[in-house]
């Protein structure tokens, strides 16, 4: 069983805001955000699997304070926990104004991946070194809110999905 440290797959990614990305008052739409988000946790996804991930899903997304034109957003994320074929991905995101400097936290969101195996099959995810006392934190909280996650899908898994997919 691969073991892997929180820092081996951490990534923080960083992209300017431009018109096309906002309303017309300037303001970043929401749905923007959210694919940085989602952007940057695959790629810990991966980094921390070395295999296909899909998003399985997003526990929550906080915006905090809003974005403009012009801003760089920086999303931070790294794994906060890993059972045998999820993670768990936490996702800090900040906005800065080139023109003064100032830096705000915007946004925070936790979302779960699942690494596929060459058959699409859902397949084990290697375990997490927690290096720092942050680490040790973040593990522990992750591991409540998937308690929380499966207990809230057994309540609302009484149906069947009834979409399949074809293999090309």
């Amino acid at each position: 069983m691969d073991v892997k440290s929180v820092s081996e797959s951490k990534v923080e990614i960083a992209q300017v805001m431009m018109p096309q990305h906002s309303n017309p008052a300037g303001n970043i739409f929401g749905g923007e955000i959210m694919s940085i988000i989602d952007n940057a946790a695959s790629i810990v996804a991966a980094r921390h699997t070395r295999r296909n991930i899909v998003t399985a899903s997003v526990d929550r997304i906080d915006f905090i304070s809003p974005v403009f034109v012009g801003n760089v957003v920086f999303a931070k994320a790294s794994v906060n926990y890993v059972s045998r074929t999820s993670m768990e991905i936490g996702v800090k995101v900040d906005a800065e104004c080139l023109i003064t400097g100032t830096r705000a936290h915007v946004a925070s969101a936790y979302l779960t991946f699942v690494a596929l195996n060459e058959n699409d099959k859902p397949t084990t995810v290697a375990t997490l070194t927690l290096e720092t006392e942050e680490d040790e934190r973040r593990f522990r909280e992750g591991k409540k809110r998937k308690e929380e996650r499966v207990k809230s899908r057994k309540k609302h898994d009484s149906h069947q999905p009834c979409i399949a997919r074809t293999k090309k």
